[in-house]
């Protein structure tokens, strides 16, 4: 078989396809989780909080003649030249994203779950005559016959 042939077979295969439109669908699924987090969710928790935005929160661990001032924004702090700075904001924000994803995702696969049509059980088959059952008649036209 050739290799394109081959290729050809594997790329249609349903299972390909549905992974593709998954990834695509969770892309884009991704950016509104990712606008819900940064336009609606952060607002509120910062505002609880008191800072205007978590991805500027960080923490100086080297600053080299005092390059990096008070309330200075995380891009900037980090241009200053031979400085280190923990940007643990940065991961508090992707780390709420992450979760609210996740919860996201969660409630849809059990909404999906819920519209699945139920599956009607395979009705059951009619019992048969039990071992014994069969061997009492086997017993029963040998004796008629003799």
């Amino acid at each position: 078989m050739g290799f394109l042939k081959e290729f050809k077979e594997f790329a249609v295969k349903g299972n390909v396809m549905d992974l593709a439109v998954g990834v695509i669908i969770g892309g884009a699924f991704g950016k509104i989780v990712d606008s819900v987090v940064k336009d609606l969710v952060m607002p509120v928790i910062s505002a609880i909080i008191g800072s205007p935005d978590f991805s500027n929160m960080y923490m100086v661990l080297k600053d080299p003649a005092s390059g990096i001032k008070e309330g200075m924004a995380l891009a900037d702090a980090r241009a200053v030249e031979n400085a280190v700075v923990f940007a643990y904001g940065n991961f508090i924000t992707v780390a709420i994203n992450f979760i609210l994803l996740a919860f996201a995702v969660f409630l849809m696969v059990k909404g999906i779950n819920r519209l699945k049509r139920k599956e009607e059980p395979a009705p059951v088959a009619p019992a048969g005559p039990t071992q014994e059952q069969l061997l009492a008649e086997i017993r029963d036209l040998l004796r008629k016959q003799q």
